[in-house]
């Protein structure tokens, strides 16, 4: 097949994976994207397939985080053009990924279906970790409305992706011996059985209950969405009105809630510079019995560092001030959003790299319960609830919900928000804990621990969200385990491949008659 079509084909089903992800939801199409780019890696010619593996990257990428372009063109003063360019740059680094993928395949002449799903595995783990990593669009998110979602408690959404590469491994076999001549019908019906045991046991799994409620333990929690407008959100002209709109929304529901959570950043200046209000704020909460958690900007003058953080007014045991113990530090920071790399080198070539709020630093990786109303919340502001694994290391025995706050008033009305929530919605099912999502101009939500949105406020409004919930006590073995058992997993495949390998190589020098030693060498399993 000439080159020119593979490149088409590659560029098509690279594109196509993204509508499996939120907000489109096609879940299926996750197997039909990996069929394209496993059709590409599989190609004769190894340079066509490592083009075509990369334009399926580039494709897929490009589509997938091209709401990035908003916040470089729109708050950080960008042209148009480069705000597109440097998000294509972007998307040609994360096509490497797949490109890797494809040498692997190519250099290792890879035929066997469990092998697919490890390489893929590997390629991922590597986006997800070099230069603090991008884990963004792994294909498991797609199947958290599938029939398929109860493999996330059990291996998370890491698992999940290695299932929807074997599957996609598996059909591909299947419709390559489909297409030959000289079909091999048994190997075609052992590959149609696999794929139905393992689709029918990723199905079983969607039963289980790791975790119960505990209703005795319930809060009615209000969210708050301020809806502060991006490029108003930082001029300091525009304090006294943001403090005024949370005010008057956070006033409405005093003595009426038990708890009121505002988002990332809700008061956009210093912590330390508005003193007054908290501390005004908190008498408050005390006389009304309502506590407010609220995320902040908080310079630590003792360590000189400035943190995204988050604090609680009104905890009668836990009293509020500047040095308060019960704080949350963001550790998982935004590359070029909330610090620069390189940055004496790239500060000074433009705006892009000095975006509002890009001088933090981190907290640590792991940190104790965050309290609340006697409740202990596992947080993650923003970027931070897209790695699982930090999400699972600091999830404690008695925690009772997940908390992430965000701002996605930086990607306007783009799909990015909805992948966003989508992520979220994963940590909630891996992790059998309902979560709670506030944000500032959508999509603030309630989700329960099976990872279903259970309320919803709309985007772009000025608006709250109350909802009664319970937490849950039980532990799934994802927040047990991690991803221990699937790196277990595909450690114990490539050594059984191994051993296959070196039993080939013994049988070559046996004295087997050729007949039966070609077919023991042609076995594929």
């Amino acid at each position: 097949m000439k080159s020119q079509l593979i490149y088409l084909i590659a560029l098509l089903s690279g594109g196509l994976g993204v509508f499996a992800f939120s907000p489109f939801d096609f879940w299926g199409v996750a197997y039909l994207s990996l069929l394209g780019l496993l059709w590409v890696a599989k190609t004769a010619k190894k340079s066509t397939a490592l083009c075509g593996a990369f334009l399926w990257g580039l494709s897929f990428f490009t589509f997938g985080v091209n709401w990035l372009h908003v916040s470089i063109h729109q708050f950080g003063g960008s042209p148009l053009w480069l705000s597109y360019v440097l998000v294509v740059l972007l998307a040609a680094y994360l096509a490497l990924f797949p490109t890797l993928f494809a040498y692997f395949i190519q250099r290792f002449k890879v035929n066997n279906l469990t092998l697919y799903p490890v390489l893929w595995t590997f390629t991922e783990f590597l986006r997800g970790w070099l230069f603090t990593g991008f884990p963004w669009l792994q294909f498991g998110y797609t199947q958290i409305d599938s029939p398929f979602s109860g493999l996330a408690p059990i291996f998370g959404v890491q698992g999940l992706t290695f299932f929807v590469m074997w599957v996609s491994a598996v059909l591909f076999s299947l419709i390559s011996h489909l297409l030959q001549k000289d079909k091999k019908w048994l190997m075609i019906a052992s590959q149609s059985v696999l794929c139905l045991i393992i689709g029918g046991l990723a199905m079983w799994s969607s039963s289980a209950n790791y975790v119960q409620e505990k209703p005795e333990k319930a809060l009615t929690i209000t969210l708050v969405q301020g809806n502060i407008e991006q490029n108003l959100k930082w001029e300091p002209h525009y304090l006294s009105q943001t403090l005024g709109i949370y005010g008057r929304l956070i006033a409405q529901y005093l003595g009426k809630t038990d708890l009121i959570i505002l988002p990332e950043a809700a008061l956009p200046t210093l912590e330390n510079d508005i003193q007054r209000f908290l501390l005004s704020l908190q008498q408050a909460t005390k006389d009304t019995g309502t506590q407010v958690m609220i995320g902040t900007i908080y310079q630590d003058w003792q360590k000189g560092k400035l943190f995204n953080s988050i604090i609680n007014l009104g905890d009668p045991d836990l009293p509020y001030s500047e040095q308060t113990h019960n704080r949350y530090n963001k550790h998982h920071l935004v590359p070029f959003g909330e610090y620069v790399p390189l940055e004496n080198l790239l500060r000074p070539l433009g705006s892009v790299f000095n975006l509002p709020m890009s001088a933090f630093q981190s907290g640590e990786e792991v940190q104790k319960p965050f309290l609340a109303k006697q409740r202990k919340f596992t947080p993650a502001i923003c970027y931070e609830i897209i790695f699982g694994s930090q999400v699972q290391k600091n999830l404690h025995a008695e925690t009772d919900f997940l908390l992430t706050i965000s701002n996605d008033a930086w990607f306007g009305n783009s799909i990015g928000p909805w992948q966003h929530l989508q992520m979220a919605r994963m940590r909630a099912l891996e992790l059998g804990k309902p979560e709670i999502r506030a944000t500032n101009t959508g999509i603030t939500a309630f989700i329960n621990a099976k990872g279903k949105v259970i309320a919803q406020a709309p985007q772009f409004v000025e608006t709250t969200l109350t909802q009664r919930i319970a937490p849950t006590v039980g532990k799934t073995p994802y927040a047990q385990l991690g991803d221990m058992p699937l790196y277990f997993l595909c450690f114990l495949l490539m050594l059984l491949r191994g051993v296959n390998l070196l039993l080939w190589r013994i049988l070559k020098r046996t004295d087997l008659p050729p007949q039966k030693l070609n077919r023991l060498l042609n076995y594929k399993y």
